[in-house]
């Protein structure tokens, strides 16, 4: 193949690409070359001054640049002198310029200072920079924000939202005042006496009430649990009923409105809570019926019967039989389906 040589046993397509290829290599060495002599020409008058030269060096390269060809010796020397005085000039302008810019960075210092040193003063530049009479009011001003002892609050600001130990420390004492107040108000309605109106139950209904009398021995009150309050039925009923002499307290039950009330229940509690039964409230211990002339299923009715006495034993023997097969243990957690009751 021509321009190859004799050991050339490629294609004529790699003999085409290999003549790229070196037209290409031949076109980025005149490149290289061109940019060589360019650098080469303009090496030793560069416009700019390389960073770190001395004073020395920067006015020598300045003054070439201004003696380039032929000149006198008053040129020269002019030459030299107004590019000295030029230079000089330039650098009296920067110190005096780096001085400005040090005297304005200290003197925001300072009144960084100023402001930090004094945080809740927020009208400290007016005083500064106001004049004489300025002075004067803002100093009265002073004088009368100062004058409670707390320095720089201002009373008309709204801080109910930031922590303040004071308040924080009144609101305790307030809420501890309050609670020992609840607590006194609570062991009196505890210590209040209590009119029940029970009937003993052993298949007749034998119907008694507990006055509410303080110096009466059988009184119960409001704090009473049940077991109390029948230990109480038990003296009461003792002298007239046999079987309640010879039986113990944890025999004897107490039925509200079809429900057997544990003995450990106050009545306390039954009154703070609204309790209700099956028939009408537990809250209610005396007997009253709810006489309305106009029904209103929406409104519950108010009508209270007289609780029930029960011993145990007639109990277990007669819990299959009505009235005391409607009865159920009382739970504070249900709700009970309500009804009409039967009279005692």
């Amino acid at each position: 193949m021509a321009g190859m040589g004799d050991g050339y046993v490629g294609t004529a397509q790699d003999g085409v690409r290999i003549r790229r290829l070196e037209k290409q290599r031949e076109a980025e060495r005149r490149k290289i070359e061109e940019l060589k002599n360019k650098s080469a020409s303009s090496g030793g008058q560069t416009g700019l001054l390389q960073f770190g030269s001395g004073t020395s060096e920067i006015l020598e390269t300045a003054f070439k640049k201004e003696t380039v060809g032929l000149v006198t010796r008053e040129q020269y020397v002019e030459k030299r002198v107004n590019i000295q005085n030029k230079f000089e000039e330039e650098e009296k302008e920067k110190l005096q310029k780096l001085q400005q810019e040090e005297e304005e960075l200290q003197l925001q210092k300072r009144k960084k200072r100023k402001i930090k040193g004094n945080p809740r003063l927020s009208f400290s530049e007016d005083i500064e920079n106001g004049s004489d009479e300025e002075d004067g009011e803002n100093k009265s001003q002073k004088s009368k924000w100062f004058g409670n002892g707390k320095l720089g609050k201002d009373p008309t600001v709204e801080t109910s939202f930031l922590p303040d130990s004071e308040r924080e420390a009144e609101e305790q004492a307030e809420r501890e005042r309050l609670r020992k107040q609840w607590l006194r108000e609570q062991e009196q309605i505890r210590n209040e006496p209590l009119e029940i109106t029970y009937s003993y139950w052993d298949g007749t209904g034998h119907r008694r009430v507990i006055q509410a009398s303080e110096d009466y021995l059988c009184c119960v009150r409001k704090g009473d649990s049940i077991g109390e309050f029948l230990r109480a039925i038990q003296q009461q009923l003792a002298p007239e009923f046999r079987e309640i002499r010879t039986t113990s307290v944890e025999n004897l039950l107490y039925v509200k409105e079809d429900l057997i009330i544990p003995h450990q229940h106050s009545f306390y509690e039954l009154i703070i809570n609204k309790a209700r039964g099956k028939s009408g409230p537990l809250f209610h211990f005396d007997v009253h019926e709810d006489v309305r002339t106009i029904a209103d299923a929406t409104i519950e009715k108010d009508e209270s019967h007289a609780g029930k006495v029960v011993e145990r034993h007639w109990y277990e023997k007669n819990k299959h039989i009505f009235p005391a097969s409607r009865w159920e243990i009382y739970d504070q957690t249900k709700k009970w389906e309500r009804y009409t009751i039967h009279g005692d």
